[in-house]
């Protein structure tokens, strides 16, 4: 009779602190989505905001909570006999643990990302403020390396026109060549074509002989032009 009634008096507290459990993992997995969005934003502020740290703090008093309520139900399945504690029970317990160490272990590598982060933007800042103070101590090895700039620029733009030259020049070249095969393989049929030489001859006499012709006339022309002038 007393097994009985210490068993009734057992189950309502089981009961009550797996819905406590229960409650606070919900909870933990609605701030776990609020936090992580703080390692997702592109540029990370290098100190926690307010809102950061308030979450990480409820994150790790949810945990603690979380942690004191498993040991409890631990210790209310072990004080219960082998009869009472059922396989169930055993399970719900094992669930509860291990979701526990999941998120203990989700919130370690949120903070780790967070921090490294954190890190990485403080370095750029503190490299950033070094070179900018760097060139406001030395104004003149900023002059010197705008001139660097403008020289390397120019050196580019120069190297270009070089290489459109350059393309040029070989264009021009397989041009000359391409004209002189031509010019070779016409004078190469010509020479297999009889008579085409002397033909070719005649017109080319022919041609000296009209130029003679035509200057001749044309120094006629000056002289009768100089003369009645």
């Amino acid at each position: 009779m007393s097994s009985a009634t210490t068993s009734s008096s057992l189950a309502p507290g089981w009961a009550q602190l797996r819905q406590q459990t229960r409650l606070l993992e919900s909870q933990t997995e609605s701030l776990f989505h609020t936090y992580s969005q703080f390692a997702s934003v592109s540029s990370i502020p290098p100190k926690p905001t307010e809102d950061e740290k308030r979450i990480e703090t409820q994150l790790d008093d949810l945990l603690s909570r979380r942690e004191s309520l498993i040991s409890h139900l631990s210790r209310l399945l072990d004080s219960e006999s082998a009869l009472t504690a059922s396989a169930l029970k055993q399970n719900n317990l094992s669930l509860h643990r291990n979701a526990l160490h999941l998120h203990k272990r989700d919130l370690a590598r949120l903070k780790a990302s967070l921090a490294a982060a954190r890190e990485r933007t403080n370095l750029l800042s503190t490299v950033r403020s070094d070179i900018h103070a760097y060139r406001s101590a030395n104004p003149e090895a900023e002059y010197m390396l705008d001139e660097r700039r403008r020289v390397e620029a120019s050196h580019g733009v120069a190297d270009g026109v070089l290489s459109q030259a350059y393309a040029v020049r070989e264009s021009f070249g397989a041009q000359r060549e391409m004209l002189a095969s031509v010019n070779r393989r016409i004078v190469g049929a010509a020479s297999q074509v009889p008579g085409i030489n002397s033909l070719i001859g005649r017109i080319g006499s022919k041609k000296r002989r009209d130029g003679v012709i035509l200057g001749s006339f044309v120094a006629a022309c000056v002289l009768l032009l100089l003369y009645f002038m």
